[in-house]
């Protein structure tokens, strides 16, 4: 299967500005291209990666992927639909500049005849004056052209400044200055960046020449079967960052994928083939319960974003939380497993005795509950079920010296802390 045929395959391509003459110039070259991305934070989350794994996915068939962090685009801000972004400072904006370029670092190789090339559009936009952006591009991008954008068209009622309105002509600068320097002949992106990708075709179109062959393509805009936004947990966005999301969450965000989005996922996510994906696909349909596919998933994403080592340390989290044997988990494996679990920290680090632990740390109501609770056998310190009510928790109890993990019921868990 040719690249346009298992983009088309994965759903992946959504629109194409000139589709026979890309798939025509890919039939007869190897291309450069380049998706780009504004640092407004200091990390990616899972919504960011589709048109860059998608920019990865034409490297693996032999093409040259350039990745455009935007410092100069990012100080201005690309327009939100319903009101003006809060300027960043040039400081801050650096900042993210790093964290992301070494983030987009882990999905591309660098090496070998189309290693990829890493770009910050503030290398060739921050020393341009105001006359020259007027004279040499403000000139060729009409009102008229610029008030049909869709992201400018909504937002002429509640108003937008001039910064934002201009964004799309440095967008398209972007386009103009790589096509020239870097022979790129494609720009990939999300759906709402159509018309940032078009004012960069205009400009390579009156400033390069009408000879001059370049494509857009924008990548549909993820959604979930149910309806709910994609990428959002009740702790918020599923971040790229390992102290934002551990890779653990990571992990457990795309193993617990629904039935009716994880074949979607696994065909925009991962680099498994058509094969393997449709024999999930299967697995899904006639053994839903082994979660197959959904193992692959997260097995394919974990070890992509964070490589083996987290994987295997996922794994290990993940199948001592379901069967309650946590006592062989470090504490740095504690410490991303329980999260977001409730905590109590027992600052005098002396031996307590069960229950009034269970009382001091508010894991149950009362004393009497608490003994209640021993006595049923509800209680587990480290995995391990604890009966007796003079049980004393002492320094053999503690997960190398730093952790306990208490559970009451089923799936209640606390994390004492020393």
């Amino acid at each position: 299967m040719n690249l346009l045929e298992d983009l088309q395959w994965r759903g992946i391509i959504y629109q194409q500005t000139d589709a026979e003459g890309m798939k025509e110039t890919l039939e007869k070259e190897k291309i450069s291209l380049y998706c780009g991305m504004d640092p407004t934070g200091d990390s990616m989350h899972i919504g960011h990666l589709l048109p860059f794994l998608t920019l990865r996915r034409f490297q693996n068939h032999g093409h040259r992927p350039i990745v455009l962090v935007g410092g100069a685009t990012g100080l201005i801000g690309d327009p939100k639909a319903t009101e003006e972004r809060t300027l960043q400072t040039v400081e801050t904006v650096q900042h993210n500049v790093e964290c992301l370029t070494k983030q987009l670092k882990t999905i591309f190789d660098f090496d070998g005849e189309n290693g990829a090339i890493m770009v910050n559009n503030y290398d060739w936009t921050s020393e341009m004056n105001m006359i020259t952006f007027l004279r040499d591009y403000g000139k060729h991008i009409g009102i008229n052209y610029m008030l049909a954008k869709d992201t400018i068209a909504s937002r002429l009622e509640t108003g937008i400044s001039f910064t934002e309105f201009a964004y799309t002509i440095m967008q398209g600068m972007d386009f103009k200055h790589l096509y020239e320097n870097h022979q790129c002949k494609l720009q990939i992106g999300g759906s709402d960046q159509w018309g940032n990708i078009t004012t960069g075709l205009e400009l390579i179109r009156k400033m390069v020449g009408e000879g001059a062959k370049a494509y857009g393509m924008t990548i549909p805009l993820v959604t979930k079967a149910d309806g709910t936004k994609f990428g959002k947990t009740e702790s918020g966005a599923v971040w790229l960052d390992p102290e934002k999301t551990t890779p653990y969450e990571f992990y457990q965000f795309w193993i617990n994928a629904a039935d009716a989005d994880v074949i979607k996922y696994l065909k925009y996510f991962t680099f498994l083939s058509r094969e393997e994906i449709e024999a999930l696909e299967q697995s899904v349909q006639e053994e839903a319960h082994l979660r197959k596919a959904q193992k692959a998933l997260a097995e394919e994403m974990t070890r992509l974003i964070h490589g083996e080592a987290a994987l295997i340390q996922a794994i290990k989290i993940s199948e001592a939380l379901f069967s309650g044997d946590i006592r062989n988990l470090s504490a740095a494996e504690i410490k991303q497993g329980f999260k977001d679990v409730p905590s109590y920290e027992h600052t005098t680090g002396e031996e307590i005795n069960i229950v009034d632990l269970l009382v001091e740390a508010k894991i149950s109501p009362s004393k009497r509950q608490a003994r209640e609770d021993v006595g049923n056998g509800a209680v587990y310190v480290n995995g391990e079920r604890v009966t007796e009510l003079e049980y004393v928790l002492s320094e053999k109890d503690r997960i190398e010296g730093q952790f306990t993990v208490i559970r009451r019921g089923k799936k209640k868990y606390f994390l004492i802390k020393y």
